[in-house]
């Protein structure tokens, strides 16, 4: 009952499904009994309106998945500390499944995992249960695309990939996904699982171009903001991404390293993902050099300043912290001596390394020397950043609205082409 299956339930339960959610984690279903969860306000509407409704439960006990005509998974897959996937999660979810699993059932794996995974973990445990999948149980895989946060593209607006283990198995998962959003049916669970994987490799390996070509614009005295919007007004054959201090969250930062790992089984080299991620892996220590070389200009020593870092989620909207690039630039700059805090609204406290950081409530810029943007969330007044003046690192450029400069979005057509100095917000 994570970011995929709070949100998916809450679907779930609109379309007129009854619904039981199971997490291994009591105070997980006790944030959901209390609202105190990450949603859109679309979503947060409708978890008030079910709570309490018997048609929603709420357990901690597998045993209920045999009550369930249907089972989707839900759980997180993410890579160890060495990059390499962690499918503890995952796999302990699927033998709960398979151990409660009962004739006629429909399952259906959402998590990212490596080509195969939906065979290794249930098709092939549930034949050597005596389940013939595609007669007396059934299994797909249709990869989650909830964007945390995203309040432009709702679940019901974005379609969804099924690979079935049999034309049967497709068809009874497309008449339940299909309840919340459009379908797109593929051939089988590891072309869906590739499909998965290519997504977010794609994301991964443009914001490594980007912020490679961010680094260059800049020792060549460019604008990095205004080269990318000049290019999207393109209308094909570019996509325009944004610099930043790196990535976050389960999906760019761990999902492509599933497919390494299992490339290097088969002894496949894949240079140019692994290029991405390593520069991805870098990309905070690169903010951090950006922080030192403006302490530099101001005449302080890293190991005297004090630096506030603004916003520590991993990406706006959001009070999830997982993987944020900003917690290590965070650990970094203070084992270098410097004095760091942080504004966030939306995270309460986090953890860097062994301290607890705490976001203040009014951080006033004449307390520091400099200021690092890491993350702007969309419902917040940032227009104190303008007393910081010159004193801000900030590779996204996202706050250059709020600190009175131009903020340069991407054209959407032709039409739109607008002059540097006529640049609508």
């Amino acid at each position: 009952m994570g970011y995929v299956g709070l949100p998916t339930a809450l679907a779930l339960l609109n379309a007129g499904t009854i619904v039981i959610g199971i997490d291994n984690s009591h105070h997980r279903l006790r944030s959901i009994e209390t609202g105190d969860v990450d949603l859109t306000d679309a979503d947060h509407e409708r978890l008030a309106a079910w709570q309490g409704d018997p048609r929603f439960l709420l357990t901690t006990d597998t045993r209920r998945i045999a009550d369930a005509d249907v089972v989707l998974v839900c759980v997180p897959t993410p890579v160890d500390e060495h990059q390499v996937p962690d499918l503890q999660p995952l796999a302990g979810a699927c033998r709960a499944i398979v151990a409660a699993a009962v004739p006629g059932q429909l399952i259906v794996l959402t998590s990212t995992s490596y080509v195969g995974s939906t065979r290794d973990l249930l098709v092939k445990p549930l034949e050597a249960s005596g389940f013939t999948v595609g007669e007396d149980i059934h299994v797909a895989f249709s990869p989650e695309r909830i964007d945390p946060g995203n309040q432009r593209y709702a679940q019901a607006d974005v379609p969804r990939v099924i690979g079935g283990t049999t034309p049967l198995c497709s068809r009874l998962a497309a008449d339940v996904i299909s309840r919340i959003s459009p379908v797109h049916i593929v051939s089988s669970p590891e072309a869906a699982e590739m499909t998965k994987l290519l997504e977010n490799i794609y994301r991964a390996v443009n914001i490594a171009l980007v912020n490679e070509i961010a680094d260059a614009s800049d020792e060549l005295g460019l604008d990095i903001h205004e080269v990318v919007e000049a290019a999207a007004t393109k209308p094909f054959g570019f996509t325009p991404f944004r610099p930043g201090i790196g990535v976050g969250g389960h999906c760019i930062a761990c999902d492509p390293h599933y497919l390494l790992w299992q490339m290097r089984a088969h002894r496949t080299g894949m240079p140019l993902i692994e290029q991405a991620m390593a520069s991805i892996t870098a990309r905070p220590g690169r903010v951090v050099d950006m922080a030192i070389t403006a302490l530099a200009e101001t005449g302080v020593p890293v190991r005297r300043a004090r630096i506030l870092v603004v916003g520590i989620a991993y990406k706006p909207g959001v009070s999830d912290v997982r993987e944020s690039p900003a917690i290590e630039i965070i650990e970094r700059l203070t084992a270098m001596g410097a004095g760091v805090d942080v504004f966030d609204p939306h995270v309460r406290e986090a953890r860097a390394g062994e301290d607890v950081i705490r976001s203040i409530e009014h951080p006033d810029p004449d307390d520091y020397d400099i200021a690092i943007v890491a993350t702007l969330h969309p419902d917040v007044d940032y227009r104190w950043l303008a007393a910081f003046g010159g004193r801000v690192v900030d590779p996204s450029g996202r706050s250059r609205e709020h600190r009175g400069g131009p903020f340069l979005s991407a054209v959407a057509s032709p039409d739109d082409i607008v002059t540097v100095g006529d640049v609508k917000p």
